[in-house]
């Protein structure tokens, strides 16, 4: 059996000393150039992988960055957060660490909701994706681990968020059905306890006011407690049902839209020619069906970058300084929006106007 490389034999190869390689394999700053290229060359020739235990015990890191998402959002919307999550492996390789993922159940229990990792202590900082379970963040504050929030944050809490701008992303998308003649529009949504969707309904409501459309009830689906395609389709079902004079509709997320584009099916109803649909947050299957969800494009591996340098800048800092981060959405047309009309609508139009 091939022997295992030690630190020991980097040292040898380098006739440098074993305190001098440890400098290197931490990334401290008091080692010169000339010195670390030497050590990193002699670290790829020999094809040496430092162990991570080793260097905890010297540098007091695990050299590990948790990332928690929920069941129900790993298994619901899955082609979002798995995005995120590629975002903070691709990071993660640029600081030298690991990310452990783990998923954990909606309802926090001491007993049996703790992940392993927080458990045996061995992560430098916690990234949590969607929401969480507010006890699990206090579990995790207590033990002192810095966190970092994606795509949800505690407005009564001092934690560092990553967010999306879920206001001009629903602005677009609504202006956009405006500006093409829709005024009957209507909203879909579920989960309003997430702050996400809540601040997406909130952005809907405050575009009809801006371009003096009426805000209808009747065209307005919000009590479905999750946003998977099952309950796009239940609250497509819904509105439908109501008969009302609707020609489009903002929807809280894709996989709900794709519900909605679905039950459309059942009953027959043309996309987008009798029912234009927008979406939210350019999962990869919005491009792939008949016809392309007009949607607006959220930079998932982006949000998941911008986690992991937030962590790595607190754990080397030793600050629990708290930083909140939008990033920018784009929208995104496709073939499930069509004009109705000629005029372009403004803000503060009247509808006599």
């Amino acid at each position: 059996m091939k022997r295992r490389l030690t630190i020991h034999d980097v040292a040898k190869r380098t006739s440098l000393s074993i305190s001098t390689i440890s400098l290197v394999l931490n990334n401290k700053p008091n080692v010169s150039q000339e010195t670390r290229k030497k050590v990193l060359q002699a670290i790829e020739d020999l094809g040496y992988h430092p162990q991570r235990s080793a260097r905890g015990l010297a540098s007091k890191i695990s050299g590990n960055i948790g990332f928690i998402v929920t069941e129900d959002h790993f298994s619901q919307t899955e082609p979002f957060y798995t995005k995120i999550f590629l975002g903070t492996e691709f990071e993660a390789r640029d600081h030298n660490y690991y990310i452990l993922l783990t998923t954990v159940s909606k309802h926090f229990s001491k007993t049996s909701s703790i992940p392993r990792f927080l458990l045996e202590r061995n992560v430098d900082g916690v990234i949590i994706a969607g929401k969480i379970n507010e006890g699990l963040v206090d579990y995790i504050e207590h033990l002192g681990i810095p966190i970092v929030l994606v795509d949800y944050e505690l407005k009564r809490r001092r934690i560092s968020s990553v967010l999306i701008d879920n206001r001009k992303g629903i602005r677009e998308g609504t202006e956009h059905l405006i500006r093409i003649g829709h005024i009957n529009i209507g909203f879909i949504g579920g989960d309003l306890a997430h702050p996400s969707i809540a601040e997406r309904f909130k952005a809907y409501k405050e575009t009809l006011r801006d371009y003096n459309l009426p805000l209808q009830g009747e065209l307005i689906v919000i009590d479905e407690t999750d946003t998977a395609i099952r309950n796009g389709y239940r609250a497509m079902e819904k509105l439908l049902k109501r008969e009302v004079n609707l020609s489009a509709v903002v929807v809280a997320n894709d996989a709900m839209a794709i519900g909605c584009m679905q039950y459309a099916k059942t009953v027959f109803l043309k996309i987008p020619e009798a029912l234009s649909i927008v979406g939210f947050d350019d999962i990869e299957i919005s491009s792939h069906i008949e016809p392309g969800l007009t949607t607006v494009r959220v930079y998932k591996e982006e949000m998941g970058k911008l986690a992991v340098r937030r962590l790595v800048e607190m754990v080397r800092s030793k600050t629990q300084t708290v930083v909140t981060v939008h990033v920018p959405v784009e929208l995104v047309v496709r073939g499930s929006t069509r004009a109705v009309g000629e005029r372009l609508r403004q803000p503060s139009d009247s509808l006599s106007a």
